[in-house]
């Protein structure tokens, strides 16, 4: 959500948005300005790190920057200004631009929200709202924002309305928690500071009603810091603040393995076949300015083996009891990054012919690597694809991204002795490994989608006659 506020007719201040659906804080990962500074509507003032992904945010005005409020490294709840603007510099005496970043001071009482102005309003995305009558829910040492600012976060999440700010406050791993679980937040007593429900509001809340059991243990988060500090005189540890995108990955990935029934096949094949090809196709004009690697051949082996066993491409409601079938394919690609493992997905990438599945798995890539992926990018997939190959190892046994049936592990591709026609000879050979879920996904329908995908890699002309 982004919000301003006129702190007087000539300073304006920047609040802390909500750049994804539900996010109740994000890090400042960097300033790009510093005060006396001139800044332009739309220019980018600071990258911050959420949940989801680091974004890049721009001031919605012009002026000079009187002041930053927090340092960077700081984790910043949503609502919270963040920058103030002198956007009439020169005009009348005022207090002199400040000349270092000050530290996040408790703030007062909160004052009352000025009149929205009338007309287009200047925002985030650099298009008008409507007022809304809604209000957000007040948090611990945050102020709250107004309906304007109710309209602007509508705006940031792609809807034509706001959305009415009644919807309790958790973050997006508990939101996941609590719908494989069947329970509505609503329902859910919340012991966060701030009003916010916790994981253990959750499974309170799925404990049944008669016994009084406790939630269920989990590992407390390492307690926030700065930075990374040794943990004792000698250095001989160190302990790093678990946040942002990494505690993201590490609540999802428990919650997918203690939810989704995992089982992993695995199956070794020569792709000698698949090697050529790859090299064939870098020669073809057709393919002339977008990437060609062997991922891009087990991506559309995948999707082809999804397209003849469709029933793998689906999801498990919990809370309907119904299995969702997908007749599309997000098709999710694991990235290691320097803030950690995320997975973007390429968005209905079953439409796509072979040179525009390159160009979109290089851009995905390209832009994961560079730390620029979109929090929409890593939302809806529903089949992932992780190469653990890279690092030169041979298979694993990936857990499922939460919400997804299924995950293709593709190990290291090695020059070993193989029986060819009889013959022993030395060939291209590597390890797939498929992980599902066995509520949706039986032992047959996993095997037949590894075989399919296999087959294809050792003989790539059924591309053509299989798809």
């Amino acid at each position: 959500m982004t919000t301003m506020t006129d702190t007087s007719a000539r300073f304006r201040e920047f609040k802390m948005p909500d750049v994804g659906e539900g996010l109740t804080e994000a890090e400042i990962l960097k300033w790009f300005v510093q005060p006396g500074d001139t800044v332009s509507d739309g220019q980018v003032v600071c990258e911050v790190e959420t949940a989801k992904a680091a974004v890049e945010l721009p001031i919605p005005f012009d002026g000079v920057v009187h002041e930053l409020r927090f340092p960077e490294g700081t984790t910043v709840d949503v609502g919270q200004v963040i920058i103030a603007v002198d956007v009439a510099p020169g005009s009348g005496d005022a207090p002199a631009p400040a000349e270092t970043v000050q530290q996040p001071v408790t703030p007062a009482q909160p004052e009352a929200e000025p009149e929205a102005p009338k007309g287009r309003q200047p925002v985030l995305v650099g298009y008008g709202v409507a007022e809304s009558s809604t209000k957000r829910r007040a948090r611990k040492g945050v102020e709250v924002p107004g309906p304007a600012a109710a309209a602007v976060q509508a705006e940031m999440n792609g809807r034509a309305a706001a959305v009415p700010e009644t919807r309790p406050l958790a973050k997006p791993p508990v939101r996941k928690l609590a719908k494989d679980l069947g329970i509505d937040l609503a329902t859910v007593t919340p012991t966060g500071e701030g009003g916010i429900i916790t994981r253990e509001d959750v499974h309170a809340a799925a404990a049944p009603a008669p016994a009084e059991v406790p939630a269920q243990p989990v590992a407390a988060p390492v307690a926030p810091a700065p930075v990374a500090v040794p943990a004792d005189a000698a250095g001989r540890e160190t302990r790093i603040p678990v946040k942002g995108v990494r505690k993201a990955i590490a609540q999802a990935m428990v919650g997918s393995a203690f939810t989704a029934p995992h089982v992993t096949e695995f199956v070794t094949l020569d792709v000698t076949r698949t090697m050529k090809l790859v090299a064939e196709l870098k020669e073809d004009k057709d393919m002339a300015g977008v990437r060609v690697n062997p991922l891009l051949i087990i991506a559309k082996a995948l999707l082809v083996a999804i397209r003849r066993n469709p029933g793998v491409n689906a999801a498990w409601d919990e809370a309907n009891q119904e299995i969702v079938q997908k007749h599309y394919v997000n098709l999710g690609i694991a990235a290691a990054t320097p803030r950690g493992l995320i997975v973007p997905n390429i968005k209905d990438a079953h439409a796509m012919a072979l040179p525009e599945l390159a160009g979109a798995l290089g851009e995905l890539v390209t832009t994961a690597r560079e730390g620029k992926t979109a929090p929409a990018a890593m939302a809806g997939g529903t089949v992932t694809i992780t190469n653990v190959g890279v690092f030169g190892v041979d298979t694993g046994t990936p857990i499922l991204n939460p919400g997804e049936s299924a995950i293709l592990a593709v190990g290291a591709i090695k020059l070993q002795p193989w029986v060819h026609k009889g013959k022993v000879k030395p060939r291209q050979v590597t390890t797939l490994a498929l992980s599902f879920d066995h509520r949706l996904v039986d032992g047959e329908l996993g095997s037949k989608v590894l075989a399919d995908v296999a087959a294809i890699l050792e003989q790539p002309k059924r591309l053509i006659t299989w798809a």
